[in-house]
């Protein structure tokens, strides 16, 4: 009894710091948006323990963990996470990463979410390259954007047309 009482007490720590070391490194997993005075829509970010802005948003509805890359053309898409919620592939191209050289296929995302956020139809990379179902937020994206960052928090508005 003692032994299983032992068990169950590790499983739940295992449990707790897997939960914070997930938070350390993705403390937007549930961004959350407002409405500013100018009926503007926004959502403040926090950088992650290395610096990072890593955020959950949703594309055409399913959700996917991003990293926000500023250096990045467009918004990248892994090859994986590209089949499993339906993204067509396109044109294929050629772009250049910290990797190299690699191929890529064109594509559009029909809804893209960050909390109250919503862009429609924008351009996209599906990278074959990538590993898993990682995400970059690329300037596609991000250009249809204000953002302004103040100590560790990046606020992210949506420009008015």
């Amino acid at each position: 009894m003692i032994a299983f009482a032992w068990i169950i007490g590790l499983a739940l720590l295992t449990r707790f710091f897997a939960g914070v070391e997930e938070q350390q490194i993705n403390p937007n997993q549930f961004p959350a948006g407002s409405v500013d005075i100018s009926g503007s829509h926004e959502v403040v970010l926090k950088q992650n323990r290395y610096g990072h802005y890593v955020l959950n948003a949703t594309i055409n509805g399913h959700e996917a963990t991003m990293l926000l890359d500023t250096g990045a053309t467009d918004v990248v898409v892994s090859d994986d996470l590209a089949r499993d919620i339906g993204l067509r592939r396109g044109p294929a191209g050629y772009a250049m990463t910290a990797n190299g050289r690699v191929k890529i296929y064109q594509t559009t995302i029909d809804q893209l979410q960050i909390g109250s956020i919503l862009l429609h139809s924008v351009p996209a990379s599906i990278n074959p390259a990538m590993d898993g179902g990682g995400v970059l937020l690329g300037m596609s994206a991000l250009k249809q954007l204000e953002f302004s960052q103040r100590g560790n928090e990046l606020t992210l508005r949506l420009l008015t047309p």
